[in-house]
């Protein structure tokens, strides 16, 4: 993990809390002025659909260019996130607090009270300068995790003369990754997420706080890990991330693609579906949550570059190993209730759920 943070001062923090508020509110105007494909979004409780402009690709793509130029230029250093990551991740904690605080004071849902009201959230799509905030908070939360990771490699530079092949790897799957949701934004206008989590402290706490500073650990790793990284070890890591990258997004997108279009073709043929609700074509006729699969090994693909030296980051795949999975029994729960005997069929035909012929 690396060193040579700064001290941890209440000058520290205001200067951290500043910066942090003027990179949301910078991703805020982004969001209302950049250009971006309008999505409608599914029908809500109350029969409306919230028009959504989607230029999350372009803005993270934009502050990811400015952030690298400024490094190469000498404008900026990028190291100094890193550096500054204690100050950073006590302001992202008050923000969220401050944001969910916010929330509950405003919630339409007055049955929202009470600490559940709070932590859990009142209302599900809450809309500021008519943005939907919990579809915003995804920016905040994934372009911050790719600073982070960036600073990290400008650390391991600035250290060292160089980026190891560990590092070089691990920055590569990660801006994969997150360009790949941006790119694929409009899906999320369909998720259990979007449509029926309320947003509150859980949530908000995850964008801000957990996702950007908890999912770079293996980042801080490898700073110092310059190890060679054998041919075995780069071709198992390619293999984990690409096979984990396909069925990820590949069985998203098939989802999606169904639910756009009913008569879309999938692997080459018009998908088949129970009575036109179940999907049973493609990743979704072998296994029920095949996408969580795929996501787990895209985390466990670059948390093994760090090497076997600390447990510590792996805590977030192994922590994914058991949250992904009850999350797939909750969401089959829920698909139970709405879709009764159709389920119970569609899971004799797609018997596994997340490991053929395993689990």
């Amino acid at each position: 993990m690396p060193g040579e943070f700064y001290p941890l001062t209440p000058a520290g923090i205001l200067e951290a809390a500043l910066s942090l508020s003027a990179f949301v509110m910078l991703l805020v105007l982004g969001s209302l002025v950049l250009p971006g494909s309008v999505r409608t979004g599914a029908e809500r409780e109350d029969g409306s659909r919230q028009q959504y402009k989607l230029n999350g690709l372009l803005l993270f793509a934009l502050v990811t260019g400015a952030a690298m130029a400024g490094q190469w230029s000498g404008l900026l250093s990028l190291a100094g996130i890193a550096r500054r990551l204690p100050a950073l991740a006590v302001a992202a904690n008050g923000l969220a607090f401050a944001v969910s605080f916010g929330l509950f004071l405003t919630r339409r849902n007055r049955r929202g009270r009470g600490l559940s009201g709070f932590f859990y959230g009142a209302d599900h799509n809450p809309v500021w300068l008519g943005l939907d905030l919990k579809m915003f908070s995804y920016r905040p939360s994934l372009i911050g995790l790719g600073l982070i990771n960036l600073s990290l490699a400008a650390l391991q530079a600035e250290r060292y003369g160089s980026l190891s092949v560990r590092m070089g790897l691990y920055q590569a799957f990660y801006f994969l990754y997150v360009a790949n949701y941006f790119q694929f934004e409009y899906g999320m206008l369909f998720t259990w997420d979007v449509l029926a989590e309320r947003f509150g402290w859980m949530l908000v706490w995850g964008d801000y706080v957990l996702v950007p500073f908890f999912y770079s650990v293996p980042g801080w790793y490898l700073v110092d890990n310059r190890e060679r990284l054998s041919p075995a070890a780069l071709a198992g890591t390619l293999t984990l991330y690409i096979a984990g990258f396909c069925l990820f997004r590949g069985a998203n997108q098939q989802k999606h693609r169904f639910k756009e279009n009913p008569n879309a073709r999938i692997w080459g043929g018009p998908a088949r579906s129970i009575e036109g609700r179940l999907l049973i074509s493609g990743f979704w006729g072998i296994g029920r949550k095949l996408n969580y699969t795929g996501e787990l090994s895209m985390y466990w693909a670059w948390t093994l570059l760090c090497g076997l030296h600390s447990v510590i980051p792996y805590l977030l795949p192994l922590w994914l190993t058991c949250f992904l999975p009850h999350r797939a029994w909750r969401d089959e729960k829920r698909c139970r209730a709405k879709y009764g005997a159709l389920w119970d069929d569609y899971c004799a035909r797609a018997r596994f759920r997340m490991i053929p012929f395993l689990y």
